[in-house]
């Protein structure tokens, strides 16, 4: 049972990810710049390139997986604060307050999350400015649920490295050799019908339905699978990454 402290334990856990947050200058900056960086130069560069099904414009293909993107590289933050925290004692003290683990694990949990849905936010908004266009209002609230279910499952998957790992200066290594394959093979980049090994490769990589599903949701063609039956998939996916993260940060020493 949750009392009070519990509560006030998550708030605070919560509230210091998202000060970190806005004190970070460079880090809101360097997770901004990057996607836009993608999106202005792929979307703009290769629109007049990449013919796509369905009168589809390279720039609105594009914009659902830099939102993707956005939200992904934003979540490792929360796996580095984890061994950031080891590094210098903080998750030790917190380890030893009487309160459970499981409310350190929601309070990082929805910090991290909610960092990661400011930046996406930031990224659709100016997508949507440039043009790309909205399917229906329903797909916008569709959109925001694939984007809140993205952000936890990234933050589950960065919880997973960081209880195994000490070193924090080799985290963002490791997510990006791991990350960077994934998001290539996801479809956010190029469509991957038009080749059935990577359309087979592509069924096995959990990124591919988080990005389907936005595509799907937010402009309404070019996406594989039905936006339902991937928001069904990104759900399960999500579950499994939030529990198995929780289990071994519980497990995990400071």
């Amino acid at each position: 049972m949750f009392n009070t402290r519990e509560f006030q334990a998550i708030y605070v856990m919560w509230l210091r990810q998202m000060k970190r947050f806005l004190r970070s200058k460079s880090r809101l900056v360097s997770t901004i710049i990057q996607p836009l960086f993608f999106l202005f130069i792929l979307g703009s560069g290769f629109r007049t390139v990449i013919t796509l099904g369905e009168g589809g414009d390279y720039l609105h293909f594009l914009a659902p997986g830099i939102v993707a993107m956005s939200i992904l590289f934003s979540s490792m933050f929360t796996g580095v604060s984890v061994l950031w925290d080891k590094q210098f004692g903080f998750l030790q003290e917190v380890l030893v307050a009487p309160i459970s683990r499981f409310s350190i694990i929601i309070g990082r949990t929805l910090g991290g999350a909610t960092t990661a849905l400011i930046q996406g936010l930031i990224i659709l908004i100016i997508a949507i400015g440039l043009g790309v266009p909205i399917s229906s209002f329903f797909g916008l609230l569709l959109t925001i649920a694939f984007m809140i279910l993205i952000a936890f499952s990234a933050v589950g998957f960065g919880l997973i490295i960081a209880s195994k790992m000490q070193d924090f200066h080799g985290f963002p290594l490791i997510m990006n050799l791991i990350i960077l394959p994934l998001l290539f093979l996801s479809s956010a980049f190029f469509p991957v019908t038009s080749n059935e090994t990577m359309k087979i490769i592509a069924f096995f990589n959990p990124l591919f339905y988080m990005v389907d599903g936005l595509r799907g949701s937010l402009i309404g063609f070019n996406n594989i699978l039905p936006p339902l039956v991937n928001l069904g998939l990104v759900f399960v996916i999500c579950i499994v990454m939030m529990t198995i993260g929780s289990y071994l940060f519980n497990k995990s020493e400071a």
